[in-house]
């Protein structure tokens, strides 16, 4: 296949002309296909609905009646040390809470716009809040701090991760900038995982802000897609106590996509300090968590060991896809020079960069075709994407067929676009 930068004006109209027929082909046949979030398919829940029989009538709680009562605000004891074996941590420094690490997020984000960490002033007090948004990032992240009016800052990723160079210019020298968003295993949507040299500069950052917060969503560590190839980003907890900086992390996790999204349980680890920091606020919001639930998961795997097992499963069904759409896009994009994409080794999503302003169109086209993508732009703050070329495909939740149905009609809007703006420019 010729390059389509090494294609004179005739053979692109020619091309143009031709790709024009295919796409309104496939635009005749209907279709109604959905790859725009990283929902797990029926498959993958099946693989947990047996934990809805662990927790029933017939179950000997013995000691444990107290989990069906008030209190507890911290988590049950063998949950915290379940996600303390997981994150690799002393389950003094867990809280367990219910179903969403989001929510744990957006809370700890409201605490410090309301009441500030740790005795510091509260940011809606303060003329400029400022926060650092490695990109392209997870949206919801942006979404949590645009809702509270925070200034957010893009910082390029690299292969190691976000760039430190920039991070450590703002973050010493800004007192305004109160905290970063970090997707460090497996990203969202790059599937970078952090270099270990990048998690030590985190954790020796010295920030202007004393309330400075690294806001560390681990969502995929467990997430890999090859057994024999998986990625671990480094302890950034440990790291932060080491260089004497426990209070600087936030560190996020749940089983969201290893059991069942919508009845999991979520966690964060921190520093003793800032723990009894929460609970003050948390012993005012609720009364306890779904403590039966915590127990449910905790009972399911028995053993943290056990979820690797379980994990396996689910990259059994999840690896095929992934393999698909990257076999297609190799088949059909790699020789013509007009769009890179990542090839993770893990978590829920590809990054794939189209041809400057072209990812909105794409998007647009594949929408008109009956096929839905994430919006272009969603995976920067404020959904403006500078370049207008990040796209983020999420292979989980469709029918293996329907996923190459829609990835080849992808691929069909990319050459489509990729040729009308080379025209443009000839």
């Amino acid at each position: 296949m010729k390059m389509y930068k090494d294609m004179n004006h005739e053979e692109l109209v020619s091309l143009h002309d031709d790709l024009c027929k295919q796409y309104e082909q496939v635009k005749a046949k209907g279709l109604k296909l959905n790859m725009a979030r990283g929902k797990p398919d029926v498959n993958q829940l099946l693989l947990s609905t047996d934990i809805l029989d662990v927790i029933n009538s017939h179950y000997d709680f013995g000691s444990q009646y107290e989990y069906c009562n008030y209190g507890i605000l911290d988590g049950i004891d063998e949950a915290k040390e379940f996600f303390a074996k997981m994150l690799n941590t002393s389950s003094q420094n867990v809280i367990v809470y219910g179903n969403s690490s989001l929510t744990i997020m957006f809370d700890q984000i409201s605490r410090g716009y309301t009441h500030g960490y740790l005795g510091e002033k509260p940011w809606c007090q303060l003329d400029k809040v400022k926060f650092l948004c490695p990109v392209p990032g997870y949206d919801r992240h942006f979404a949590i701090t645009e809702h509270f009016g925070i200034e957010m800052i893009n910082i390029p990723m690299n292969e190691n991760g976000p760039d430190m160079d920039l991070i450590e210019k703002y973050v010493e020298t800004d007192e305004s900038i109160k905290g970063i968003w970090c997707v460090p295993q497996y990203s969202n949507p790059t599937g970078i995982t952090y270099s270990d040299e990048v998690v030590e500069r985190f954790a020796h950052l010295n920030p202007a802000a004393k309330d400075f917060r690294i806001f560390w969503d681990n969502a995929y560590l467990v997430h890999h897609l090859y057994n024999d190839k998986q990625e671990h980003v480094k302890n950034l907890i440990k790291a932060c106590q080491e260089a004497g900086q426990p209070n600087l992390v936030f560190e996020f996790c749940s089983t969201s996509k290893v059991t069942l999204p919508g009845s999991g349980v979520a966690a964060l680890a921190t520093s003793l300090e800032n723990k009894e920091d929460i609970l003050k606020h948390m012993s005012i919001q609720c009364i306890g968590y779904d403590k039966l639930n915590q127990l449910r998961h905790v009972e399911y795997f028995n053993k943290i060991e056990s979820i690797d097992t379980h994990m396996q499963k689910q990259a059994s069904l999840l690896k095929p896809k992934f393999e698909a759409v990257l076999n297609i896009f190799e088949r059909e994009l790699e020789p013509l020079g007009i769009a890179e994409w990542t090839k993770p080794l893990g978590g829920y999503f590809i990054s794939f960069m189209a041809m400057e302003n072209c990812a909105k169109a794409i998007v647009q086209k594949c929408k008109e075709a009956g096929t839905l993508l994430t919006t272009a732009g969603a995976t920067y703050p404020y959904g403006q994407d500078p370049h207008d070329a990040n796209i983020r495909i999420a292979p989980s939740f469709p029918k293996l067929e329907e996923l190459k149905q829609a990835t080849e009609l992808f691929v069909l809007c990319v050459k489509l676009i990729s040729v009308e703006k080379l025209l443009e420019k000839a």
